[in-house]
């Protein structure tokens, strides 16, 4: 799961540094189309960069409210994940059963 985050982030930002090149490319061309199609593409950006910057800070505020709820109760977290881990492992096995047939 890393390494497909970790690609959708190069994807990302090779995504805008393209679309910045070509702002930068269009820059001397002139035409009203051109102009709008830069402003927009610009605000695209922008916009992008934002919904980024809250969905890391999202993602770290929820990071941090689970490693401090597993340090307060770490029993239970133990539990939980054995649970966890037991409940798949039984529906993986019945699935598993039954494709044998």
């Amino acid at each position: 799961m890393n390494k497909h985050k970790h690609a959708n982030s190069n994807d990302m930002g090779t995504l805008a540094q393209d679309a910045r090149a070509l702002m930068a490319a269009t820059a001397d061309v002139a035409g009203e189309k051109i102009g709008e199609a830069r402003e927009r593409l610009a605000s695209a950006l922008e916009h992008g960069k934002e919904i980024a910057g809250r969905a890391r800070n999202k993602a770290i505020e929820g990071v941090k409210a689970a490693d401090e709820a597993v340090h307060e109760h770490p029993y239970q977290a133990i539990a939980i994940g054995v649970g966890v881990g037991a409940l798949l492992g039984f529906l993986f096995a019945r699935r598993r059963s039954g494709n044998d047939d």
